[in-house]
């Protein structure tokens, strides 16, 4: 069988720094470097330049990717994207990244889940990969959450940053054990009822609105931890395997609370999880490729690692990703 292996990754954290108290004195926000760290373990995150685009990070985040792989541009056969703050309505941003790229064949599209774009973009790309349509694939995960935050909201402003992260995927002959590299399962879940607790109020759609993101913090942070408890385990069952097989957990950076208890629900010490939400900030799609390509460069992940991405986002959509380097 076909298996779709992470041949390399790469990342791009835009400018700067910016800490927790330059950005409240930088919008006037009555709020403290003290209450942020206690309620989200972030102490600084980057932001984009005004005239940066997604697909200028993306394309960045892909170039590196690409070099870590080894592999040429010319031989990418499909580029997905997975952003909440594309360039425009249209043409997606992934067709920009193409042209970015030099790429005049093959095809590009986007992916809309929120936080859990990477997620699902990373299945998509392996599901395919295992149908002979793509031997290369770019997975890009790209915001600008700045464009879209309401800086008057000290609840939520306080707590997303921009960047981009990309993964290569190359299709492999496999004989589909757990123990092969690659795409061993993706996970993924929606429950749009849940949908007005995380959302972007209009904006390029068709309901009007100011295009800033809302969120009921609380509620999504209740849905988040049983959720993602869940689809963990699944993913686990799926493929016979328990919480000790696990090397690494990288989750959606979204707070530091969600993802210590996620650590503890798989019995993994600290040190086996990926972080990156102190510095990174919730990055949304961009969040999870951050942070593996982090621990990929640092040596912590190296190649036969199983790895288990989750992540949950606006929709709701939810979902996990276990793979072996």
């Amino acid at each position: 069988m076909i298996r779709a292996v992470i041949a390399g990754c790469g990342g791009y954290l835009p400018g700067a720094p910016v800490s927790n108290d330059a950005l409240a004195a930088m919008h006037g926000l009555e709020t403290s470097d003290a209450w942020i760290q206690a309620r989200t373990g972030i102490r600084q995150r980057h932001l984009a330049d005004a005239g940066a685009t997604a697909s200028d990070l993306g394309a960045i985040a892909a170039r590196e990717a690409l070099a870590s792989a080894g592999i040429d541009a010319a031989e990418v056969d499909a580029v997905i994207v997975a952003t909440s703050t594309p360039d425009s309505a249209f043409p997606a941003t992934a067709v920009r990244i193409q042209a970015h790229l030099g790429i005049d064949h093959g095809f590009a599209f986007d992916v809309a889940a929120a936080c859990t774009g990477f997620v699902y973009a990373l299945s998509i790309a392996d599901a395919m990969m295992r149908a002979g349509q793509a031997k290369t694939v770019l997975v890009i995960g790209t915001e600008i959450y700045s464009r879209i935050l309401d800086w008057t909201d000290r609840s939520t402003c306080v707590l997303f940053g921009d960047g981009a992260g990309a993964v290569v995927l190359r299709a492999t002959e496999s004989a589909g054990g757990v123990a092969d590299r690659g795409i061993i399962s993706t996970h993924l879940h929606a429950d749009g009822r849940q949908g007005g607790i995380l959302h972007i109020e209009g904006g390029a759609g068709s309901t009007g609105g100011p295009g800033l993101l809302r969120m009921a913090g609380k509620e999504v942070f209740r849905h988040a931890v049983a959720k993602l408890a869940a689809v963990v385990d699944e993913a686990l069952a799926a493929n016979g395997l328990g919480h000790g097989d696990v090397r690494w957990l990288v989750p959606h950076q979204a707070n530091i609370r969600i993802i210590d208890a996620m650590g503890r629900k798989l019995h993994l010490p600290p040190e086996q999880v990926v972080v990156t939400v102190d510095r990174h900030a919730n990055t949304s799609a961009a969040s999870i490729p951050l942070a593996l390509v982090e621990a990929w460069r640092d040596g912590r992940i190296r190649r036969g690692d199983l790895v288990l991405m989750e992540a949950i986002g606006g929709g709701l959509t939810w979902g996990a990703a276990l793979a072996r380097f």
